[in-house]
C-alpha cells in the first residue's frame, strides 16, 4: 500500500470516527433532554431501558450498555465486521453519553414544560442522528440493529421495520405508565417511524422518467452526453390511432430530475411525460454472477 493510499485510508477511518461522534452525541441529546423526562418508550433501546429501570436498581445508561451489548453480538454475527466495528463504538459511546449527562444534569427535567413537544423533538432528533449512521452502515446499536435485520432479510423499509421493533417497546410501557404515557409512547413511536423512513429512504428514491416526444433523439443525446446517465427506447402504438412512436426511458435521482424537466420543458412542452418514483433496482445479472462465484 502506498502512503497515498494510507492517507486516503486515515482519513476515511477519521471521518467515520467524526460522523458517527456527531450523530450518536446528537441522539444521546435527544434521548436524555427530551425522552427522559416524558417517560415514553420510543422506538428505541433506551425506552425500554427507561422501563426496566423501575425493576432492576440500575441507571438507564447502565442498562442501555448491557442491552445495547447483547445487540451488538447479534449485529456483528450477521452483518459482518465492518458493521460490528463501528457499531461496537456508537454502542459504547451512547451510554456513556448518557451517563455523562446523568453526572452534569443530575435533576434533569423538561426542558418545554410540554410532554408532546418533547416528543417531537426527540422524534427528529433521534431520526436526524439514525439516518446519519444508517448512512454510513453503522448503528447506534440496540433496536436500529434489529430494524437492519428487517430490512435485509425480511426487505422492510427500515422506518417500518423500526416502527415494528419499536411498538413492542411502546407497549411495554403499559407495565409502569398510565394509559396517557402508553397512548404517547405508540404514537410516538409510529411517526418515529415514518420520520425515519423519511431521512433514510426516501432521500434515496429515484425517478422513473418515460417521455414520448417528436424530439427523443435530443433528449437521448442530453440524457447520455450532459446528464451522463443511461436510457432505453421502446416502440410504441397508439393504441386508439395506430401511430407509431418513440418512448425513451430513464431512471434519475432528485437532482437529475428537475434538471431532465427543466430541459424537456425548453425542447418539446407538448411531449408526453409519465413519472415513477423507483425505490429499489435490483440487476438479476449481477445477482446471478454473485451467486455463481459463491458456488
Amino acid at each position: 500500500m502506498t502512503r497515498a493510499d494510507k492517507t486516503v485510508n486515515y482519513y476515511l477511518v477519521a471521518k467515520d470516527i467524526i460522523l458517527m461522534t456527531i450523530a450518536t452525541f446528537i441522539i444521546a441529546v435527544a434521548v436524555f433532554f427530551f425522552l427522559y423526562p416524558t417517560h415514553a418508550s420510543i422506538s428505541s433501546i433506551v425506552g425500554l431501558s427507561i422501563i426496566l429501570s423501575n425493576f432492576v436498581n440500575l441507571s438507564v445508561s447502565q442498562i442501555t450498555m448491557i442491552l445495547n451489548v447483547l445487540l451488538l453480538i447479534v449485529g456483528f454475527a450477521l452483518f459482518g465486521k465492518e458493521f460490528g466495528a463501528k457499531t461496537i463504538y456508537t454502542s459504547i459511546l451512547l451510554p456513556t453519553f448518557l451517563g455523562l449527562f446523568e453526572n452534569i444534569f443530575p435533576n434533569n427535567k423538561s426542558l418545554t414544560g410540554d410532554t408532546v413537544i418533547d416528543v417531537v423533538a426527540y422524534i427528529f432528533l433521534v431520526s436526524f442522528g439514525a439516518a446519519i449512521l444508517f448512512n454510513d452502515n453503522a448503528s447506534s446499536g440496540g433496536l436500529d440493529i434489529v430494524a437492519k435485520v428487517l430490512n435485509r432479510y425480511l426487505h422492510i423499509e427500515l422506518g417500518r421495520a423500526m416502527s415494528i421493533a419499536g411498538f413492542c417497546v411502546a407497549l411495554s410501557s403499559a407495565l409502569v405508565y398510565d394509559k396517557k404515557t402508553v397512548v404517547i409512547s405508540v404514537l410516538g413511536t409510529y411517526i418515529n417511524g415514518m420520520v425515519l423512513d423519511y431521512f433514510i429512504f426516501d432521500q434515496n428514491v429515484k425517478r422513473r422518467v418515460c417521455i414520448i416526444s417528436n424530439e427523443t433523439d435530443v433528449f437521448k443525446d442530453f440524457i447520455l452526453n450532459t446528464m451522463h446517465c443511461g436510457a432505453t427506447i421502446y416502440d410504441a402504438v397508439g393504441a386508439y390511432n395506430g401511430m407509431k412512436r418513440k418512448e425513451l426511458i430513464t431512471i434519475v435521482n432528485k437532482q437529475e430530475y428537475q434538471v431532465l424537466i427543466n430541459f424537456i420543458a425548453k425542447t418539446d412542452p407538448s411531449a408526453f411525460v409519465t413519472v415513477y418514483k423507483v425505490s429499489e433496482i435490483y440487476d438479476t445479472h449481477r445477482h446471478q454472477k454473485f451467486l455463481s462465484k459463491r458456488n
